[in-house]
């Protein structure tokens, strides 16, 4: 089984090709501050690399956030193409989970919070359990936390805090389905009709939308 795993819930994205369930190939690629695109062709040398093509993907995985809005827009969209183009299923993985996955095996059992920036001196953040086996599970998201209380909630947790600028400093890495692999496919794939990555907070270019009309933003009024 070709799996195509991809994360862009912070301004790098990341790339991991799999065998089965091993990490056979994986790649980063600027989200922003570019000119064009360059998640896609990530991708496609990320495969070319195995000596595999885009139509060759028989699984394709996608973080699905939270985390940054365009990057992960983009993300979502390729995930979806490839799935699609491919009649392939497509699953999502939570982004706060890859930071600690994609770690592994460097890091211990025990309970981390998983911190992505969230802009207004906010974090995204989810509780993240590692067994003495090393299996991993997302207990709780804890949502939007202010900056300030992230050493309250890790003390009342028993977590140690993970991410960008954390002690234990880590970013999510596509090449952390591997350790989840059997969560996500137990959980089942996602509606390509339907499925939107979990932003986490609405782009500043529709609550200023909604701010001057009024009114939520509606499919119809795109």
């Amino acid at each position: 089984m070709l799996t195509l795993a991809l994360d862009a819930s912070t301004y790098i994205g990341t790339v991991a090709v799999l065998r089965d369930d091993a990490v056979i190939a994986e790649n980063a690629a600027a989200m922003r501050g570019e000119d064009e695109e360059r998640l896609m062709p990530a991708v496609v040398a990320t495969l070319a690399d195995v000596g595999f093509t885009v139509a060759d993907v028989q699984r394709v995985i996608c973080g699905a956030g939270p985390g940054s809005f365009t990057s992960l827009r983009i993300a979502g969209a390729i995930a979806k193409g490839i799935a699609f183009g491919n009649d392939v299923p497509l699953f999502a993985v939570s982004s706060l989970a890859l930071i600690v996955a994609g770690c592994r095996p460097a890091v211990k059992a025990g309970r981390y919070v998983a911190l992505l920036d969230a802009m207004r001196a906010e974090r995204y953040a989810a509780l993240i359990d590692v067994s003495a086996t090393g299996a991993m599970r997302e207990l709780e998201s804890l949502g939007r936390v202010a900056d300030a209380e992230i050493a309250a909630i890790c003390e009342r947790l028993g977590a140690n805090a993970i991410g960008p600028r954390e002690s234990f400093e880590a970013a999510p890495q596509a090449r952390g389905v591997a350790s989840l692999l059997q969560s996500v496919i137990a959980a089942g794939p996602v509606s390509l009709d339907k499925w939107e990555p979990a932003y986490g907070r609405l782009a500043e270019a529709q609550v200023k939308w909604e701010a001057a009309h009024g009114r939520a933003l509606l499919v119809d009024d795109a």
